[in-house]
C-alpha cells in the first residue's frame, strides 16, 4: 500500500475508535434512542436527494437498515448510557466478527475453519473474564445488562453483514454509499417510536430545549465524520487494494477506542478486564488471520 493510503486507513481507524467516546458524550445530553434517530436523520438527509436509490429489493433495504442501523445502534447507544465504558465497548462490539462467521455457516452455508472455531472459543473466554473483571467493586464495574446489550449490538451488526453479503451477491454493482444513505431512512421512525415509548416525550423535549454545542458536535460527528467520511474512505481503499491488505486496519479501532476513552474520558481498566480484552483481541486475530498464520509458520519450517 502507498504511504498516503496507509495514513488514510489509520485515520479511519482513529475516527471509528474516537466514535465510542463521541457516543458517550452524545447519550449524556440526549436519550440514546432519540440520539439514534437524529444520527440517521442527518445521515439520510439531504443525501437521499443527491444519491440514487440502490437497485435492490425494498425488503433487502429494510432488513439491512433494521439490523445494521437500528438494531446495532439502539443496543450500543443504550449500553453506553447504561454504563458500558466507551473503550471496552469498542472491543466487545467486535463480537460481530464471530457472530458473522457463525451466521455465515448457518445461513450462507459457509464452512468454518478450525482456526475460526478456536478464535471464537478464545474470545468467549475473554468475554467471561471481562464480565467478571469488575467484581472488585471498582469504578470500572461493567453492568451485566450493558455488556449483554453491547453483544446484542454486535449480533445485529453481524445480521447486517449477512444481509449485505446477500445483497452484493444478488446485485454486485450495488453502490456502497447509496446503500448507507438510503438504509439510514429505515431506522428513523423505529428510533422515534421506541424513544417515545421507552424514554418519553418529556425527556425528548427537555434534551432538545437544553441541547449544547458539544451534543450538536457529537451528532454531527456520528452522522458525517464517522459514517460518510469513514465509510467513503474505507470503500475507496477496498476499491484500490485486496481486502486482506485493508481489513487488518480495522483491528486498530478497539485500540483507538481504548486510548481515546482513557485520554478524553479518564476511563480506567482493571488488570482482569485488561486480560479479558487481550483474550478477545487474540480470538479476533486468530479468527481473521489464523489460517494465514498457520500457512506462514509451515512455510518457515519447510525452509
Amino acid at each position: 500500500m502507498k504511504i498516503n493510503d496507509i495514513l488514510i486507513a489509520l485515520l479511519v481507524a482513529v475516527i471509528w475508535g474516537v466514535n465510542f467516546v463521541v457516543i458517550k458524550v452524545g447519550v449524556t445530553g440526549i436519550p440514546p434512542l432519540f440520539l439514534g434517530a437524529l444520527r440517521f436523520l442527518f445521515v439520510a438527509l439531504p443525501a437521499v436527494f443527491f444519491i440514487p436509490r440502490p437497485k435492490i429489493a425494498l425488503s433487502r433495504l429494510v432488513i439491512y437498515g433494521l439490523t445494521i442501523c437500528f438494531g446495532q445502534f439502539a443496543f450500543l447507544f443504550s449500553a453506553v448510557k447504561a454504563g458500558m465504558p466507551a473503550g471496552i465497548a469498542s472491543v466487545v462490539l467486535q463480537s460481530q466478527v464471530f457472530f458473522t462467521i457463525v451466521l455465515g455457516g448457518l445461513i450462507l452455508k459457509e464452512s468454518l475453519k478450525i482456526s475460526q472455531v478456536i478464535g471464537i472459543i478464545v474470545a468467549v473466554a475473554g468475554l467471561t473474564v471481562l464480565a467478571k473483571g469488575g467484581d472488585s467493586g471498582s469504578l470500572t464495574d461493567i453492568p451485566l445488562m450493558a455488556l449483554m446489550m453491547t453483544l446484542a449490538g454486535g449480533f445485529s451488526w453481524a445480521c447486517g453483514n449477512i444481509c449485505n453479503r446477500i445483497i452484493m451477491k444478488e446485485t454486485p454493482d450495488c453502490n456502497g454509499m447509496s446503500l448507507v444513505a438510503w438504509s439510514a431512512l429505515v431506522p428513523i421512525i423505529p428510533f422515534i417510536l421506541m424513544s417515545l415509548w421507552m424514554e418519553g416525550a418529556d425527556a425528548i423535549v427537555s434534551s432538545i430545549s437544553h441541547i449544547s454545542l458539544l451534543t450538536v458536535g457529537a451528532i454531527m460527528y456520528l452522522a458525517y465524520l464517522s459514517t460518510f467520511v469513514g465509510y467513503t474512505l474505507w470503500s475507496r481503499l477496498l476499491g484500490r487494494y485486496e481486502t486482506w491488505r485493508v481489513t487488518p486496519f480495522a483491528l486498530l479501532v478497539p485500540f483507538a477506542g481504548i486510548a481515546s476513552s482513557a485520554l478524553l474520558l479518564g476511563e480506567t481498566i482493571t488488570m482482569m478486564q485488561f486480560a479479558g480484552l487481550g483474550f478477545i483481541m487474540a480470538g479476533l486475530i486468530l479468527t481473521v488471520f489464523g489460517k494465514r498464520l498457520v500457512t506462514l509458520l509451515t512455510r518457515r519450517k519447510a525452509v
